[in-house]
């Protein structure tokens, strides 16, 4: 079975959004300034208004994507956004996977700017 196009998983997405409705971000752990084991040091929770789309980050008590460790949750208009942090410590989203920046609130702008006004859609969880 071939791999889903990022197309196919923005519609599935934005079909899934519409069916259930959007999560609420998770509260910031007081961890957040102990790093996550592997010298990288958790960002600044960040909560504004990006090109009209509110977009919300920080630290989380719960493990990340394949970490053993405090995470990072990030949300537009108040539906998560998968964001992951790369070995050499920039971060990519489920939305611009394929443009590393910096920081999570780059990721969560990369995002905003490449829906295109389009609703974020809820990623399925295996």
């Amino acid at each position: 079975m071939p791999e889903p196009s990022r197309r196919r998983v923005l519609t599935t997405a934005a079909a899934l959004t519409t069916a259930v409705g959007a999560r609420p971000v998770l509260a910031p752990s007081a961890r957040a300034a102990e790093g996550d084991g592997h010298g990288h040091h958790s960002p600044a929770a960040f909560d504004e208004v990006y090109r009209g789309r509110r977009i919300r980050g920080g630290p989380t008590a719960a493990g990340g994507h394949h970490t053993h460790g405090p995470g990072y949750a990030v949300s537009v208009d108040g539906v998560e956004l998968h964001v992951m942090r790369n070995a050499d410590g920039s971060w990519i989203s489920v939305v611009s996977h394929y443009d590393p920046v910096p920081t999570p609130r780059a990721a969560a702008r990369a995002a905003v700017d490449e829906l295109q006004g389009a609703p974020l859609l809820p990623f399925p969880a295996n």
